[in-house]
């Protein structure tokens, strides 16, 4: 599929591009969004699925796995993720973040709730689809195994990543050095920012977030477990999910099933939303 890129180039810390031809007004605008360590490639095995009836568009971030500047260190990194939901013509109708990228998503609509404004309204957002995320519901659920697990084991991730990347054609030796190279690009700084948000999850107010939502998780998922995507979205007002037979990765795993759901829940949930198209009702400037 082809990659159109916008105004800006693969050195800054948000790169927005467009997936394949340009047809205004055909499909949902829709942006796919990487997690902690990885990049837009993630989506590459569903993105061809998810093309015909939607108008896709891929975000790379700072924290992706090539890493720009010290992100651990910089703003808030709701202001990245703003950043490029503001990036996408017209709004962003539909968000797919995966992982991290899916916490600092409920982060950056909660802050906003919790300022007055309506997240949805300003960005133009209509829909959710939170990919593996972390959530917990209760301060009490994390302990102090719960930090040496991700701490000690955190490489473990990205080697996931690596390993169902590459369709398991490299050694397990060189699939554990780049996953500590990985580790060592995210850096302390980087890892705290994720674990704050995690440690965060209890406080979100969820009943705020009030769009539909579509929740996936990994059935073998190590890193976020299953129970807590159920979780959340036994805590959002409009959420269904669904655990597809995958680990941290179901969009590179079983990415028929994901492009499947993700369609489904789309066709479903804003068929008849009249505002199709209308993008926000507040102007979103370019950067």
């Amino acid at each position: 599929m082809a990659v159109r890129p916008q105004a800006n180039d693969d050195d800054a810390p948000v790169v927005v591009r467009r997936l394949g031809p340009a047809r205004a007004g055909q499909g949902r605008r829709t942006l796919l969004i990487h997690g902690l360590g990885a990049n837009a490639s993630v989506y590459d095995p569903c993105a061809g699925l998810l093309a015909d009836g939607l108008e896709l568009w891929t975000a790379q971030l700072p924290w992706r796995g090539e890493g720009v500047g010290d992100w651990g260190r910089g703003p808030a990194l709701g202001h990245w993720l703003e950043r490029a939901l503001r990036l996408v013509p017209g709004g962003a109708e539909v968000v797919v973040a995966h992982s991290m990228s899916a916490n600092v998503l409920l982060d950056l609509l909660d802050q906003e709730s919790r300022r007055g404004a309506d997240p949805f309204t300003r960005f133009g957002v209509r829909a959710l689809v939170l990919v593996s995320p972390f959530y917990r519901g209760a301060a009490e659920d994390f302990d102090w195994q719960t930090i040496s697990y991700y701490l000690n084991d955190f490489h473990l991730i990205m080697e996931e990543g690596i390993r169902v990347h590459s369709g398991g054609r490299l050694d397990a030796d060189i699939q554990s050095a780049m996953a500590h190279r990985v580790r060592d690009r995210v850096g302390p700084y980087g890892w705290l920012r994720f674990f704050d948000l995690y440690l965060g999850t209890p406080g979100l107010q969820t009943g705020r977030i009030t769009v539909p939502s579509l929740v996936i998780g990994g059935e073998h998922d190590f890193a976020a477990p299953p129970g807590e995507g159920e979780a959340l979205a036994a805590a959002l007002p409009d959420a269904r999910v669904r655990i597809l037979p995958t680990g941290h990765f179901p969009m590179i795993e079983r990415p028929e099933e994901f492009a499947a759901e993700i369609r489904q829940f789309i066709d479903s949930t804003l068929a008849d939303d009249p505002q199709h198209g209308a993008g926000p009702r507040t102007l979103l400037e370019h950067h």
